[in-house]
């Protein structure tokens, strides 16, 4: 009798499982599946069974090949970083928007809200849906000469630049220095071999992309962070149900604190000497400069389309002006 409970339990436990549906994802990470990407996303998928939602994962070393795989129908879903992911749905994708969010504990604020049920049609763009959203860490300007620490000090180096990130190549353009157009598979290579003065990358790049060799004897990583970068993940919609759908953006929440140890490793990982310290009065000087390209990536310049969607730059503002109620941005007439 025993036997046969025992029996009739293992079959309950398992029929979610059985009856679980399968979806394909390429998942984007630049070491492949033994990369700490790939594995987060592991998790991701491993959680999701007990939902009802089997992923099976493919893995990708060039993040222009997933999203094209996933264009042309190979995957049902993609995880990648929120600037591949613009296309898809451009308010998350504008949640690295320049400058726009200083602090982690911004980040987290955002994440949480993000995770809501409330946000969940802001989730969804034409036949696309987010089904979760991790952090990936703040980029950070790597240089190969120390005296790189102003705006200024960049009008004519060579900065490796996504040439697909249009707010990135309209920065290096503002600060009157060359956009040398690059992608995530060759970015570091040209950094390391001195065919670039620069390059903006998260912390774990030091180490697994070997940026400390581009640094040398002479360079550093200038302390703040230009942008807030993200791993994204996509579906097309319908592929899960809404409710689903927002499980999974409930899971992807959860493993917040799993990513920040992470990041919050690679980070203390780099050497101190290796830090280029911004004073604070050169910071407000920054974050007005930043907020001036947001605006113009917002609104279109030159006849170009805009990049921002305007409703999480509002977002975004709210969330700094309520940890930074003094900033002068918080009274701007142009407030974003």
């Amino acid at each position: 009798m025993f036997r046969k409970s025992l029996a009739a339990l293992s079959l309950a436990i398992a029929a979610p499982l059985a009856s679980a549906q399968s979806v394909s994802m390429c998942v984007f990470d630049v070491i492949g599946a033994n990369g700490d990407v790939y594995n987060m996303v592991k998790d991701y998928a491993l959680e999701m069974k007990a939902h009802g939602v089997d992923f099976q994962l493919k893995p990708y070393t060039d993040e222009g090949v997933a999203i094209g795989d996933f264009n042309a129908g190979q995957c049902d879903a993609v995880a990648a970083t929120d600037i591949r992911i613009r296309p898809f749905n451009r308010f998350t994708g504008s949640i690295s928007a320049v400058g726009a969010l200083p602090s982690y504990d911004d980040l987290k604020t955002l994440l949480a809200t993000l995770a809501q049920p409330k946000a969940a049609s802001l989730m969804k763009d034409g036949d696309y849906e987010v089904l979760g959203i991790v952090p990936a860490g703040a980029g950070y300007l790597f240089v190969n000469d120390r005296s790189i620490d102003t705006a200024g000090e960049l009008a004519g180096k060579r900065i490796a630049t996504l040439d697909y990130q249009k707010d990135a190549i309209h920065m290096v353009n503002y600060v009157k220095a060359t956009v040398v157009p690059s992608d995530i598979t060759n970015f570091a290579g040209k950094f390391n071999n001195g065919s670039v003065d620069t390059a903006y990358a998260p912390a774990f790049a030091y180490q697994a992309l070997e940026l400390y060799k581009g640094i040398g004897d002479k360079g550093g990583i200038v302390d703040y962070p230009l942008a807030q970068l993200t791993i994204q993940i996509i579906a097309r919609d319908g592929v899960i149900e809404d409710d689903t759908a927002q499980k999974a953006r409930e899971v992807a929440w959860g493993m917040y604190p799993q990513a920040m140890n992470l990041i919050e490793s690679q980070e203390s990982g780099i050497p101190e000497e290796q830090w280029i310290r911004i004073p604070e009065k050169d910071i407000v000087g920054y974050q007005e400069m930043f907020r001036q390209n947001r605006l113009e990536m917002r609104d279109g310049v030159d006849g170009a389309p805009s990049v921002y969607h305007p409703k999480m730059l509002s977002l975004l503002s709210k969330i700094r002006c309520a940890s930074n109620p003094g900033a002068s941005e918080c009274t701007a007439e142009n407030r974003e």
